[in-house]
């Protein structure tokens, strides 16, 4: 499963790279991460919807991880990084993980 995330990161990054103007993702990531974290934060409400009358769920969530990776992208935060923190986490409770933050 994880595998299909990584996909869509490669995807992202040579979509990125591509400048392209016929590609929604180059589009996006060229408008910057303030138009990026905005996006963003419209698909999060758009699930939030969807989750109370669970019409769409699945194609919101799609929308919210996609755009979830395209904003990490424009902060050029490394999706390895991700991953590596959510092993670290693992083995722990997530009210544990809470509480140890600094």
């Amino acid at each position: 499963m994880s595998n299909t995330i990584k996909d869509l990161v490669e995807i992202i990054k040579k979509r990125k790279a591509s400048k392209s103007d016929k590609s929604y993702t180059y589009t996006l990531l060229n408008k910057g991460l303030d138009k990026c974290s905005e996006k963003l934060e419209e698909e999060f409400f758009e699930f939030q919807n969807a989750t109370k009358d669970k019409n769409n769920i699945v194609h919101e969530g799609a929308d919210l991880i996609y755009h979830l990776l395209v904003t990490l992208e424009s902060a050029n935060v490394n999706f390895d990084d991700i991953l590596k923190e959510l092993e670290k986490r693992k083995n722990q409770s997530g009210l544990e993980e809470k509480k140890n933050r600094k």
